[in-house]
């Protein structure tokens, strides 16, 4: 059973949903897939930020390249 939920549109959030819906998309279709693309954005925000936060990591980086060296000395060939 799906559950529920209300909200309280602020000016800014009314004219998006508007948009949202301006071709006849009904209002829970439109607000459902604007949170799905919502939490799609904060994940890659997310990612980007701790990917960054390693790149930014000098030790991260020297662990990492010498594991790269240590694995080049198992090559077959």
């Amino acid at each position: 059973m799906a559950e529920t939920i209300t909200f309280r549109p602020d000016e800014d959030a009314r004219r998006a949903l508007a948009m949202l819906t301006r071709d006849g998309t009904p209002v829970s279709a439109a607000v459902r897939a604007a949170l799905i693309e919502a939490a799609k954005t904060a994940a890659q925000n997310q990612l980007r930020a701790e990917a960054a936060a390693l790149a930014a990591d000098e030790a991260d980086r020297a662990e990492a390249a010498q594991v790269l060296r240590d694995m080049e000395t198992l090559r077959a060939w």
